[in-house]
């Protein structure tokens, strides 16, 4: 039997002084960038630790309270959404490069709820796991904010939360209200006066926004049947609820989904329902990715720089860890690219524009009640 092998030791500040000539207490100044040396003995220390390759220890760190060089995030949302998610996958890729620059870690977790979140947020800040956290789908309720700046803990906010509901979190967010209305406009232009939004989880605040948008878009135009139906963004609710609404006497002639999954789903929900895209029912999907350009016809979408959304959001933690001030940061709004799930609403304008008291409803997931 082949020996085994021992693990390679990993340089010590010892080997350190003893390479560049020093004490110690010298190495660590010099790599802390605390006074006490040189700035010619403190180049000289930290070019010989680069060449030993030694890196400071987390464990250290942690006992030093000089932090845990990892920050944190918690989803709280159906594990099996989250794998065919491409808002996502290109946020944590965008968050991860700037990370990656500072060479700090990523603790990552998926949980049930915001309750068992936030019991996360307080294990880690009571075990110095992290030294500050990005927190995704604010709440129209969220306990969230008011808990981390209890603990301390550094934060910055993905999607924005109310002025009231942000004592010393910084908030990365874009503009759903402005996304949704422009995308109204131009199914409104197009003559559609029926459309359904098939939207995300009930109580994320921007859900709430895009329903608002929404509703206020159809009231200043004076439309009868526009509602919007929350789902958990899966492909099986989005197949469901567009079978539902497409089955409805006044069928709805647009359908706003939040995401790419679900809006592509309902794409083949309607074809084998026997509705024609866009012929008969014009597409809009929220979040643009490869799956829109994969499916026929090709989707239109909103679309936005999700990785950069995720990198200004890792810039805005490592500055607070830096001892930067809290701030609110507006990325570019979405935009929407036309492609061929959009055309001309069958039988003209004459639908919903008579005047009458706009009906605005919003429905739960499949089987839910409906207030009008």
């Amino acid at each position: 039997m082949p020996a085994k092998r021992s693990p390679a030791r990993r340089p010590t500040m010892k080997d350190i002084a003893r390479r560049a000539g020093v004490s110690e207490s010298a190495v660590s100044f010099a790599l802390n960038g605390r006074p006490g040396v040189s700035e010619v003995t403190r180049e000289r220390v930290r070019r010989v630790a680069e060449q030993l390759g030694w890196r400071p220890s987390t464990a250290a760190r942690q006992l030093s309270g000089e932090g845990a060089a990892t920050v944190g995030l918690v989803v709280a949302r159906p594990a099996d959404t989250l794998g065919v998610d491409s808002f996502f996958l290109q946020l944590i890729s965008g968050i991860q490069e700037v990370l990656a620059e500072r060479h700090l870690g990523l603790l990552f977790q998926v949980v049930e709820d915001v309750d068992a979140e936030c019991a996360a947020y307080r294990r880690w800040w009571a075990e110095h796991r992290v030294d500050g956290v990005l927190v995704v789908d604010p709440r129209t309720d969220d306990p969230r904010p008011g808990l981390l700046d209890e603990l301390g803990l550094p934060a910055v906010v993905i999607g924005g939360v109310p002025e009231a509901r942000r004592p010393g979190l910084s908030t990365v967010w874009a503009d759903d209200a402005g996304a949704m209305a422009a995308v109204v406009d131009q199914l409104y232009a197009l003559g559609h006066r029926r459309i359904a939004h098939i939207a995300g989880l009930p109580g994320l605040a921007h859900t709430e926004r895009r329903i608002r948008t929404l509703r206020a878009e159809a009231e200043r135009r004076g439309l009868t049947e526009v509602r919007s139906v929350t789902t958990d963004y899966s492909d099986a609710q989005g197949a469901a609820v567009t079978r539902r609404v497409l089955a409805q006497d006044t069928a709805p002639t647009a359908l706003v989904y939040d995401n790419d999954v679900m809006a592509v789903a309902g794409v083949t929900a309607a074809t084998e329902l026997g509705f024609s895209v866009p012929a008969d029912v014009s597409v809009v999907a929220w979040e643009d990715s490869a799956l829109c350009r994969m499916v026929r016809p090709w989707l239109s979408a909103l679309s936005r720089d999700t990785v950069g959304f995720g990198r200004t959001a890792a810039r805005e933690l490592t500055a607070l860890l830096d001892g930067g001030p809290t701030r609110t940061v507006q990325v570019p709004v979405p935009r929407l690219i036309e492609r061929e799930s959009t055309g001309a609403a069958r039988g003209g304008v004459t639908d919903g524009t008579d005047g009458s008291a706009t009906r605005f409803s919003t429905a739960g997931p499949p089987g839910g009640t409906v207030s009008s």
